[in-house]
């Protein structure tokens, strides 16, 4: 879980934890079993609860604003709501060890795929975008790579701000699954994901993180308030000229459940007019995400400030 204060750009805070830590934690699941390690994995989710005031802050204001938008008072337990969504983050964490180790299979996964969009990657043929976002567990990427029986995904992600993950995750030897980090892509590895595109391969990259150095935002209405997002993913598929799907995986009475939409084409997107159509991608992207967050409320595992008015940085980019 990253280190949150009110005045750092999420990109910029330290990982909190040690690689060792999580490794032994990796190791001790593997061998005691999940039921024996989850007492331990809730100590460490209450230690950084107390340690963690600006974290706790962002959380409770994510709920407030989730209640007051839906206007359902009942999405939250009526008490000890914030602890709940660390509670829900812990296990989320354990899943993804479960992850790691290959236990994650599709039998254990449902499916919602009205647009058929798990049809097209395994029809083959040229490789296409996937949004994702931090509603519940990132790692359904790689639950998408076994989904696609082998298709090779690339992962575009702020790679320092969760290395120790990262290298737990490279450690588990997965081929399919190549990450790459945000900050990286220039003109030569455009070019090259272009070519990946060509050969099948697909792209995974979130939708719902500010980028740094004062990258391009779009403000959307998100949750009733206004937000920024990031261009970037848009930005993206405007250029290589790709489809755009939307993908979450929500956790529904202890089973996952893979959430796909066709999106967009950003191959009809002009250029004269792709800022607006960015510009309304992003729009329709923060209500999908919203109705999204109703259907899993305690899985919004984004514990930054989000909103404008509570990140002084936010407003210096």
């Amino acid at each position: 879980m990253p280190e949150t204060t009110a005045n750092v750009h999420w990109a910029a805070q330290k990982e909190r934890g040690s690689f060792l830590g999580i490794k032994l934690t990796a190791i001790a699941v593997r061998l005691l079993g999940r039921r024996a390690v989850t007492p331990v994995i809730q100590l460490i989710v209450l230690y950084f609860f107390v340690t963690g005031r600006a974290a706790r802050h962002n959380v409770r204001d994510y709920q407030r604003r989730l209640a007051a938008w839906s206007g359902r008072g009942n999405l939250f337990p009526r008490s000890r709501a914030v602890f709940a969504q660390y509670l829900a983050f812990g296990e989320c964490m354990l899943d993804r060890f479960d992850v790691w180790r290959g236990k994650l299979r599709l039998a254990s996964i449902d499916m919602d795929d009205p647009d058929g969009v798990r049809d097209a990657l395994l029809a083959g043929g040229r490789g296409q975008l996937l949004i994702c976002t931090h509603l519940g567990n990132l790692d359904v990427c790689r639950a998408m790579a076994e989904l696609g029986e082998g298709v090779a995904l690339n992962v575009l992600m702020h790679l320092p701000n969760a290395a120790h993950f990262n290298r737990l995750l490279g450690e588990s030897g997965d081929r399919r699954l190549r990450l790459m980090h945000v900050g990286d892509l220039d003109t030569s590895a455009m070019l090259e994901l272009s070519q990946r595109l060509e050969r099948g391969e697909w792209i995974a990259i979130a939708g719902d993180r500010v980028p740094e150095h004062g990258g391009r935002v779009v403000d959307v209405d998100f949750l009733g308030a206004s937000a920024a997002f990031p261009q970037g993913p848009w930005l993206m598929a405007a250029m290589l000229r790709c489809p755009v799907n939307l993908v979450c995986c929500l956790k529904h009475r202890g089973r996952y459940r893979i959430h796909l939409r066709r999106f967009a084409d950003a191959a009809g997107w002009e250029r004269g007019r792709r800022e607006a159509a960015i510009a309304r991608s992003v729009a329709n992207y923060a209500a999908w995400l919203g109705e999204r967050c109703l259907e899993a409320p305690l899985q919004w595992f984004n514990f930054h400030p989000y909103w404008h008015g509570t990140n002084g940085a936010l407003h210096a980019r």
